[in-house]
């Protein structure tokens, strides 16, 4: 593919917003697109993302729009950082603007409820086909926009916009690893929201080391187990989109997700912890997809995300879930992991 020059941001997120930094300090011609003009209008003349990412000053050189054809115009890569929940409505809107030509990354972490679609799907649905990227890893937008080091993955099928999208990202700060396992890379991005969950329930439940690091290695067995049984190979759920991601998303004060679980923990109600949040938890939705119509977990044993789900949507109360998870009929450690020696 052709020298990316000029990239257009979808999403004014707080990893959307970081991701344009990234972009605009590589001197790439960089366009962060809002969903409300207000919005837009208010980045501009302060020169922040106030309501997604407090004191982070943004750069001269970083236009913010809320025009879709103006944002679009002769780019060579679009990144679409939209949470999964809105992304069909949103990723709609750019419909007659991109050229199909045009590659589109995804840097969305999770699973359409109404369909089970991953985020890379969920465009090609709307967009058409095209060439397309998962940028998935352990990155917390608070410390990549303060340019703390930190690792990522570009997963594509095609390996030509893999490595185009790892030269465009790569700096002092950020460095990008090329996949050639889409599946595996988003499937790891969403699936560890969900146990991240569930290792908030455990901090609010102060159950200790021991509990959150046995719910963090079978979760990741869990995460694996499903996501080869997909098609995604088994090694990409221990590298940086599954294991680097579940880590970080488990233990960080940053981590919306974690921090929905510790308050149900702690004895609040889902509704309770929603409504006084402004970023989306993606592990909530997830949570929810894996069980839903469309899902494909039948006959996939998934004991965390199970109790997860129940404790979320059924009532259950998350010491009931403990309880069952840690009485359940003995197994082999890597029991229904593909590959796996028995």
């Amino acid at each position: 593919m052709n020298e990316i020059k000029k990239v257009a941001v979808i999403g004014d997120g707080g990893w959307g917003t970081a991701l344009a930094l990234v972009l605009a300090g590589r001197n790439l011609d960089t366009t962060l697109w809002c969903a409300f003009p207000e919005q837009a209008e208010r980045m501009r003349e302060l020169h922040e993302n106030k309501l997604f990412l407090p004191g982070i000053p943004l750069p001269e050189n970083l236009k913010i729009s809320a025009d879709v054809f103006s944002t679009a115009e002769n780019v060579d890569l679009v990144v679409s950082v939209v949470p999964t929940k809105f992304l069909r409505t949103v990723i709609r809107r750019f419909e007659d603007a991109l050229p199909g030509t045009v590659p589109i990354v995804s840097a969305t972490k999770g699973l359409e409820i109404e369909t089970f679609c991953r985020p890379t799907e969920i465009i090609i649905d709307e967009l058409g086909d095209r060439p397309i990227c998962a940028l998935t890893g352990p990155t917390h937008a608070e410390e990549v926009a303060r340019k703390k080091p930190a690792s990522i993955v570009a997963a594509s099928t095609d390996p030509e916009l893999a490595t185009a999208v790892q030269n465009a990202f790569t700096c002092d700060y950020l460095r990008v690893y090329a996949s050639h396992d889409p599946v595996g890379a988003e499937l790891g991005g969403a699936l560890k929201n969900v146990i991240a969950i569930a290792a908030g329930i455990s901090d609010g439940l102060e159950l200790g080391d021991n509990a959150k690091a046995a719910l963090l290695t079978r979760g990741m067995v869990e995460m694996a187990r499903f996501g080869t049984r997909l098609g995604a190979k088994a090694e990409t759920f221990f590298g940086l989109a599954g294991f680097g991601d579940l880590v970080t998303t488990c233990c960080s004060a940053h981590s919306r997700n974690r921090l929905v679980g510790e308050r149900i923990g702690r004895g609040e109600t889902l509704q309770e912890v929603l409504a006084d949040m402004k970023m989306v938890a993606e592990g909530v939705n997830t949570a929810k997809a894996l069980f839903g119509p469309e899902s494909e977990t039948r006959d996939v044993s998934m004991p965390i995300a199970e109790q997860v789900h129940a404790i979320l949507f059924e009532g259950k109360s998350p010491y009931d879930g403990v309880v069952d998870l840690m009485t359940r009929a003995p197994a082999r450690e890597m029991e229904g992991l593909l590959g796996a020696s028995q």
